[in-house]
């Protein structure tokens, strides 16, 4: 473990080998951070909740593998006692990322510069979340998931999707991440009759989702079925909807 200047690294906080801590870095605890990290100048590490509710419980971050964490990135411990933030391995969070309390963000994901997530945000694997924008409450972003700078996402973001504006709307299928994801050209017409189905047939939507889910059997469409079942059921905000079709 490398340690810069003036970097604070307070009580409960345990760093894995490999890992770099820039210069003016703050850490507190309980925070986990494992194995070859690097935490660039600046960041706020682990500091309690900004939420109003936090009464002192002793709460958790959890950090993985490999993640770059770039210049004055702030990540909250969770609210309640024993309760986790949580960041998997190898994302990118790049300058001013602010991560509230209880997020949960998975592999491999990429969120650009001043980008807000507010509390109990899940970010699935390999999502891509362009910069300046805010993330209301609850959200969940999906996988392999694409969304534009500058929108502003207050719903779920269905995975494989390309997502964009103020309101935000589904645009269109993320080729160019499934395309990434080494799928091949038969797999990928399968997901354009999915986005057909789901945005452009004349379902309501539910409908659509029911019609999606024995569409095929393939483990990642059978994924957009399940997240958008459970984000159109009670208690959620549901999903984004698609931009309207000219006439």
């Amino acid at each position: 473990m490398q340690v810069g200047p003036y970097a604070v690294i307070g009580e409960n906080v345990k760093v894995g080998p490999q890992t770099t801590i820039g210069p003016h870095v703050v850490i507190e605890g309980p925070t986990e951070i494992g194995i070859g990290n690097k935490i660039f100048p600046g960041a706020a590490i682990g500091l309690e909740t900004q939420d109003l509710k936090y009464k002192g419980a002793v709460s958790h971050l959890k950090i993985g593998d490999y993640n770059r964490i770039r210049e004055y990135v702030t990540i909250n411990r969770a609210t309640d006692e024993g309760e986790f933030t949580i960041i998997g391995d190898r994302n990118l969070l790049m300058a001013y990322v602010h991560v509230a309390h209880n997020c949960i963000i998975e592999n491999e994901v990429v969120i650009a510069n001043n980008v807000a997530l507010a509390g109990h945000v899940e970010i699935e694997s390999n999502a891509v979340i362009g910069g300046v924008l805010g993330v209301h409450q609850f959200v969940r972003i999906g996988r392999r998931a694409m969304v534009g700078g500058m929108s502003r996402i207050d719903r779920d973001v269905p995975p494989f999707m390309l997502i964009e504006g103020n309101p935000a709307k589904v645009r269109s299928l993320n080729l160019i991440g499934l395309k990434r994801a080494g799928l091949a050209p038969e797999d990928i017409n399968l997901f354009k009759k999915a986005f057909r189905l789901l945005y452009r047939s004349d379902l309501r939507l539910t409908e659509a989702v029911e019609q999606l889910g024995l569409l095929s059997d393939r483990d990642d469409l059978q994924h957009l079925y399940h997240f958008l079942q459970a984000s159109t059921g009670p208690n959620r905000r549901g999903p984004i909807p698609a931009m309207q079709r000219a006439d």
